[in-house]
């Protein structure tokens, strides 16, 4: 059996991915939260959120995606770890501390760059984490993929050649996000404003948290 897939099945996947990919989420939430911040910290956490899609592709495709299928005590932590995670970024982004909140000001001090640029820099390592501690999406990949990828020896391959496809149209998506974010983050550059809309993404993101604790 070849190890690509037939090409009927890969744009079956796409098509399914982009449908997947467009259902709003912790991911799409923690881009938009990001990207009014500025637009370099939203394109950075699209592209940390698409790695962390690729962390969860490999684990499927290695098998240790199962573990949290089957021991249901690993799944809580990790589910607990994810849940405690959205709940932080969420109060940063209320108190307008972590994600900086000089972005998008005219005053154009060094200090305000350099907020800028602590904001931007870290904002791909936690969007990384903010996929991978998702215990759900795990649990996704390893139901979805197989689907596509078939059995057989050449699994594992066609599974990380579907994940990466999954990883590579989720930073085209969410990077766009970013984008269009960051326009709206200039354009509603006034310290109220912005203000009122880390109100609007942190809520979000603790109620994500919350959803995802009590599951």
């Amino acid at each position: 059996m070849a190890v690509l897939p037939d090409l009927s099945t890969y744009l079956a996947f796409c098509a399914a991915a982009v449908a997947l990919i467009l259902t709003p989420g912790p991911d799409t939430m923690y881009v938009l939260t990001r990207g009014i911040q500025s637009r370099d910290a939203g394109v950075r956490s699209a592209l940390g959120i698409a790695t962390g899609v690729l962390f969860h592709t490999a684990a499927a495709s290695l098998g240790l995606a199962a573990l949290l299928r089957a021991a249901p005590a690993a799944y809580q932590v990790v589910k607990y770890v994810g849940a405690a995670y959205l709940l932080y970024l969420g109060v940063q982004a209320i108190r307008n501390d972590e994600f900086g909140s000089s972005t998008g000001s005219d005053s154009g001090t060094e200090t305000d760059g350099d907020a800028a640029a602590a904001t931007a820099a870290g904002s791909f390592r936690r969007g990384v984490l903010v996929n991978a501690l998702n215990p759900k999406v795990a649990l996704f990949f390893l139901a979805f993929l197989p689907g596509f990828a078939g059995s057989g020896p050449d699994a594992a391959p066609r599974m990380l050649l579907l994940g990466a496809t999954y990883a590579a149209l989720t930073a085209v998506y969410l990077g766009g996000i970013g984008v269009a974010s960051g326009r709206v983050g200039r354009a509603l550059s006034s310290s109220a404003t912005t203000s009122r809309l880390s109100w609007l993404g942190g809520g979000a993101m603790i109620s994500l948290g919350l959803a995802l604790a009590v599951e």
